[in-house]
């Protein structure tokens, strides 16, 4: 079973890369879960994109719905470490959270709650740094945090 991500932006090639996924909506009460991941060039939603990587993730409720470039999700207190690695793009993240909410409509997230967060990303065209939940992403995608809530724009 496929770990059930929080919400994040469309940039243009994950837009085109999720264009026509299905509607989908879940919740859950306490829930842990692991995964690592490789895939890419397979014509299915999500995996047209190479990447790579391992989440590890648990807490206590999360519910969230999804249909094509379209998402919103809630969780309540949860960790989670994650690392990545998606074509030129590469990063680590450190999360804990006692709450939040959030929506994506492709290149625009909306996110308000109450956690920290610690970690980086990198590629050619932005940095994303985070340090106690408090960070900024400049390049490609422009972001600002402030102790788990954001604001993000992605531009490709």
């Amino acid at each position: 079973m496929a770990l059930k991500r929080t919400p994040s932006a469309l940039g243009l090639l994950d837009i085109i890369d999720n264009i026509d996924r299905p509607a989908e909506a879940f919740a859950d009460g306490a829930y842990a879960d692991t995964e690592t991941y490789t895939n890419g060039f397979e014509d299915k939603p999500g995996k047209r994109i190479p990447k790579a990587g391992a989440v590890a993730e648990a807490g206590v409720g999360r519910a969230g719905a999804s249909w094509s470039i379209f998402t919103v999700g809630a969780q309540g207190p949860h960790a989670s470490l994650k690392a990545e690695a998606k074509g030129l793009e590469a990063g680590a993240m450190a999360h804990a959270e006692l709450g939040s909410v959030s929506a994506v409509a492709g290149p625009a997230k909306l996110k308000l709650g109450l956690g920290i967060d610690t970690g980086f990303k990198i590629s050619p065209t932005k940095v994303k740094v985070k340090v106690l939940g408090t960070g900024v992403t400049i390049g490609s995608t422009m972001g600002f945090y402030f102790f788990g809530s954001e604001i993000k724009f992605k531009i490709w």
